[in-house]
């Protein structure tokens, strides 16, 4: 479980792919003393295994079907990627709770500067996914928790501090990239409650 307040910026240091298992080393100076093997990170969101530690790398193991349902497949070497350990028990929950089991994504579309400071970030979405969003309610863009602002049936947006774009990825993207999303957990079961009204 984790809680969306991005700990460290990573860099992709090496992408190994032999077509059954891709293997990502992420450079990351700032969380690697405190992170063990068999550690969970999330990764941009995506809650990954450590499954081998050197220096100030971190090496991840990802399958087939976490590359092609999130943006991990779209990494090169030298992509900056936002890195957070696991809540521990004690720790103050700043953000919201994240599984970092990343429900699909979404394409940054639009971006609003103000003052060349904050920016509204317009993301188009599907609509499966935008049924479990609300103004004003959670989700995690890339791992990052952030409020939503405008809800759509196939957009969302979030407004973002200058803080948040200097300390994560999301300062960098562009438009027409793609972002891991993960919608607030309570949406999700409160989405199954009236499906399973159909049930009876």
């Amino acid at each position: 479980m984790f809680s969306g307040i991005v700990e460290a910026l990573g860099r992709i240091a090496a992408i190994t792919n032999d077509g059954v298992v891709c293997t990502l080393v992420v450079d990351a100076p700032q969380i690697v003393d405190d992170v063990e093997t068999s550690d969970s990170v999330a990764v941009n969101g995506c809650c990954l295994t450590v499954v081998a530690k050197s220096g100030t790398s971190l090496s991840f193991q990802a399958v087939p079907e976490t590359l092609s349902r999130t943006n991990l497949g779209d990494l090169v070497e030298g992509s900056p990627v936002n890195l957070e350990r696991a809540l521990a028990v004690n720790s103050r929950l700043g953000g919201h709770f994240v599984s970092g089991h990343v429900d699909g994504l979404a394409v940054l579309e639009r971006i609003d500067n103000h003052n060349d400071e904050c920016a509204d970030y317009y993301f188009r979405i599907d609509k499966s996914l935008a049924k479990n969003m609300a103004s004003k309610g959670s989700v995690a863009v890339d791992g990052v928790s952030l409020t939503l602002v405008r809800c759509e049936p196939e957009l969302f947006s979030v407004a973002l501090i200058p803080f948040t774009l200097n300390a994560t990825t999301l300062g960098s993207k562009k438009l027409g990239d793609k972002v891991n999303i993960e919608t607030d957990i309570l949406s999700k079961y409160v989405q199954r409650l009236i499906e399973a009204q159909e049930w009876d």
